[in-house]
C-alpha cells in the first residue's frame, strides 16, 4: 500500500495541487478541511483523481502527520496493492430518516469480502446512533464501522460531506474496504472524569432529553454548570454526560449536548439515550485527554496483525479540542509516538465519533472520544 498526503492552506486550489498524490494512482482519497477549503477544493479533486473514490467532510479542525491545523485542507491518497474499495451515498431527508438512511447505505455494499466500512455524515441534523443501528441491521455485528460526523468549526450550523458527486450538506457516504490482504484495527478512549450524582432519565425521546429525576433536564444541567450556563450550548462541549446502565454501571459511552430548548427545558444530545438508564456529568484535564488518546492508539496497535506501513484515521471530538486549547497537538503527538514513523496520520475534529468498542466489533456513536482506525495491507 502506498500513501501520499498534502496539507493545503492556499486560497486558490486547482488540480495541479494534487499532482503528487495522483501520481501514485490511488483508489481512495480522503479529504478533511474547513468548510471553505473543502468546498473550494472539491471540483479540483474530482479533476485530479479520475477513477478514484473521493471521501471527506468539513471539520472543526484538521489532523495530519504534521499535527493539528485549522482553515486547511488535508488530502491523503491511498493506492492499495490488492484491496478493493466501493463507495455508497444516500440523501438524509431529516433526522427521522437516520435509521432508514443507515439501511440504504448498508444495502448498497456488497457483502462478499467486506472487511470494514468507513462512514462520514453531516453533523447537525442527524441521529448518528440510528444511522449505525440501520447499518447494523443489514451488515450484522461482524463488520467494523469507523468514521465520524462532520463539523463546521464549532458553529453547529451547517456541515458538509464530500463524495464522488461533490459536496453536500445532506448526504451521507460510506466506503466499503474489501480483500483478504486488508488489515483493519481500531481503538477508542475518552479520558473524561464523572462528577456529581447519577441522575435517572425520567423522560426522553431518541436523542432529546426532557427530564432527569423528574425535573426539566435543562434546569438540572444549568444548576451544575453555574456561570458556564450563560454560554450554552457551546459550553456544553466542556461538560458532557456519561451514560450509565440501569445498575449505575458505566457503559463507556459519552454524550455531548448539541442544543438546548428554553421553551420545553430539553437538551438535544448527539446520540440516543437509554430511557431506562442514568446520566452523570463529566469534565476533563488536558493531561487526561492526551492519556486517553494514547490509550486509544495502543488499543489499535495491539490489534494489528503486522507492523508495516499504514494509515491511522483519527477522529476526535471538538470538545476535546476546546479543553486542550493550545496543547491540542499533544494528543496527536501521543498517537504518532505509539504507531511510529511508518504510519501516516489523517483525520479531523468532529461532532461525533464512530468506532467499535475495544476488541468488540459492535459499533457505536461516541462523543468526546479519540477514535482511531488503522488501515494497512499484508506485506
Amino acid at each position: 500500500m502506498r500513501i501520499s498526503q498534502v496539507v493545503l492552506t492556499k486560497t486558490k486550489l486547482d488540480a495541479s495541487e494534487f499532482a503528487p498524490l495522483a501520481a501514485i494512482a490511488p483508489q481512495l482519497v480522503l479529504a478533511f478541511g474547513c468548510v471553505d477549503a473543502l468546498c473550494r477544493g472539491a471540483d479540483a479533486m474530482r479533476q485530479a483523481f479520475v477513477g478514484a473514490h473521493i471521501v471527506g467532510c468539513s471539520t472543526a479542525g484538521e489532523i495530519s502527520s504534521s499535527g493539528v491545523s485549522d482553515a486547511s485542507l488535508v488530502v491523503t491518497a491511498l493506492a492499495f496493492d490488492g484491496s478493493q474499495v466501493r463507495q455508497v451515498s444516500t440523501e438524509l431527508r431529516d433526522m427521522d430518516d437516520s435509521l432508514d438512511a443507515g439501511r440504504r447505505l448498508a444495502l448498497g455494499l456488497a457483502m462478499q469480502g467486506l472487511r470494514a466500512v468507513l462512514l462520514l455524515g453531516q453533523g447537525v441534523q442527524i441521529n448518528g446512533s440510528a444511522v449505525l443501528a440501520g447499518m447494523g441491521e443489514v451488515l450484522g455485528a461482524d463488520v467494523p464501522i469507523a468514521g465520524g460526523l462532520a463539523g463546521d468549526g464549532g458553529a453547529f450550523e451547517r456541515t458538509w460531506v464530500l463524495d464522488d458527486q461533490g459536496v453536500s450538506s445532506s448526504r451521507l457516504v460510506c466506503v466499503g474496504l474489501y480483500g483478504e490482504d486488508l488489515r483493519f484495527s481500531h481503538g477508542s478512549f475518552g479520558g473524561w472524569t464523572p462528577f456529581g450524582p447519577a441522575r435517572r432519565v425520567t423522560r426522553c425521546a431518541n436523542n432529546v432529553l426532557y427530564e432527569l429525576d423528574g425535573e426539566p433536564a435543562l434546569a438540572v444541567y444549568k444548576r451544575y454548570l453555574g456561570e458556564h450556563a450563560r454560554d450554552l450550548p457551546a459550553s456544553g462541549l466542556l461538560f458532557p454526560f456519561a451514560m450509565l446502565g440501569r445498575d449505575h454501571g458505566e457503559l463507556g459511552l459519552i454524550r455531548t449536548i448539541l442544543g438546548v430548548n428554553e421553551q420545553d427545558g430539553s437538551l438535544t444530545l448527539a446520540g440516543e439515550i437509554d430511557p431506562d438508564g442514568y446520566l452523570k456529568l463529566m469534565h476533563a484535564s488536558t493531561d487526561a485527554l492526551v492519556g486517553g488518546a494514547e490509550t486509544a492508539a495502543e488499543g489499535a496497535r495491539d490489534m494489528q496483525a503486522g507492523h508495516g506501513a499504514g494509515l491511522a484515521i483519527l477522529v476526535s471530538c471538538v470538545g476535546r479540542k476546546l479543553v486542550m486549547g493550545g496543547r491540542v497537538d499533544e494528543e496527536v503527538e501521543a498517537v504518532a509516538h505509539v504507531f511510529g514513523p511508518s504510519t501516516t496520520l489523517t483525520g479531523f475534529y468532529s461532532y461525533g465519533e464512530i468506532s467499535p468498542f475495544g476488541n468488540m466489533v459492535g459499533c457505536k456513536l461516541h462523543n468526546q472520544t479519540m477514535t482511531i482506525a488503522h488501515i494497512s495491507e499484508a506485506s
